[in-house]
């Protein structure tokens, strides 16, 4: 096989996340897989994966061989591209990981959209509530919550993503409403575990004229869980104060089914990007996918909140 043909092969090894899978998708058998996989380590000399029965994993050979080989793939569609004198068509598998809640409610009638714009491209989503690893678990995409920690990748804002307090007026109404951020710890919170957030605590500041003051507060969150569709659920059920992203909560506390908590006070914003890796924009379906996803957003904004 050819360098070329060896980093396709890798790359959708990778993407597959198994053996099996990728054999599945190849048309061929697993163990022509793991022979195929032997033999481009004997001739690189280095071990790319560490195999399980159930999963791979990267090594740090196997990391740099997948992204140096995206650059390269990608600098060889854009010669063919710049050879031929034609525009590239977008086709070929997309894999996009996105959380559960947002990937639910706001990703999929996106990508529903964008499947009917580019037939060619095979749409591949998987939601998750576990932080994801692009490189890793090769994906091609990722949409992600909040400020990009790797320079290596590049990341395309999609959404300014505001949070609000909020509970049940049945809730306030038995409990009273806090004045202050130190009122918190005596009520009922409803706590989501996310991956990226310190458990149980929630930063809010506002700005006076005497500077910034800011409060880190510990809630007593007698119900957790790591689903944004549950803890909603609850909060509206009445069991107590929620932290949740506006695009969530715009609906119920326009209809008054819910009400904002402390509204003078601000919380962290965890602005949602679409992310990938950074010469990957010169793939024909990575660009179709930014631009899709960039006009889809950008007219449907951020909900206003006030009753309709």
């Amino acid at each position: 096989m050819d360098g070329f043909s060896d980093l396709r092969f890798f790359s959708l090894l990778i993407r597959e996340g198994s053996l099996a899978a990728a054999a599945q998708q190849m048309g061929v058998t697993p163990p022509a897989v793991s022979r195929r996989l032997s033999l481009l380590e004997r001739r690189l000399g280095v071990r790319l994966l560490q195999r399980t029965t159930r999963r791979i994993h990267l090594t740090p050979e196997g990391e740099a061989y997948l992204l140096d080989g995206a650059r390269i793939l990608a600098d060889l569609e854009a010669l063919e591209r710049s050879i031929s004198g034609t525009r590239a068509t977008a086709r070929g598998p997309l894999s996009i990981a996105c959380t559960l809640g947002f990937g639910r409610q706001r990703l999929a009638p996106a990508l529903s959209a964008f499947a009917r714009a580019y037939p060619e491209v095979q749409v591949q989503l998987q939601l998750t509530d576990r932080p994801v690893n692009l490189v890793e678990q090769g994906f091609d995409a990722v949409v992600r919550f909040g400020a990009l920690p790797d320079s290596a990748l590049t990341a395309r804002l999609l959404l300014p993503n505001r949070r609000v307090l909020c509970a049940a007026p049945s809730y306030l109404n038995a409990h009273g409403e806090p004045r202050q951020p130190a009122d918190l710890q005596a009520h009922r919170c409803i706590v989501i575990r996310e991956s990226d957030e310190t458990y149980g605590s929630w930063r809010l500041s506002r700005r006076t004229r005497q500077g910034l003051s800011e409060h880190n507060i510990k809630v007593n969150g007698v119900m957790s869980t790591n689903d944004g569709a549950a803890a909603l659920a609850w909060a509206l059920d009445g069991h107590g104060i929620l932290q949740r992203s506006l695009w969530d909560v715009a609906a119920p506390l326009a209809a008054g089914a819910l009400r904002e908590v402390l509204p003078q006070w601000q919380l962290p914003a965890a602005d949602i990007y679409l992310v990938h890796a950074t010469r990957s924009e010169m793939s024909a379906r990575i660009r179709a996918l930014t631009g899709f996803l960039g006009d889809w957003f950008a007219q449907r904004p951020e909900p206003d909140m006030a009753p309709a």
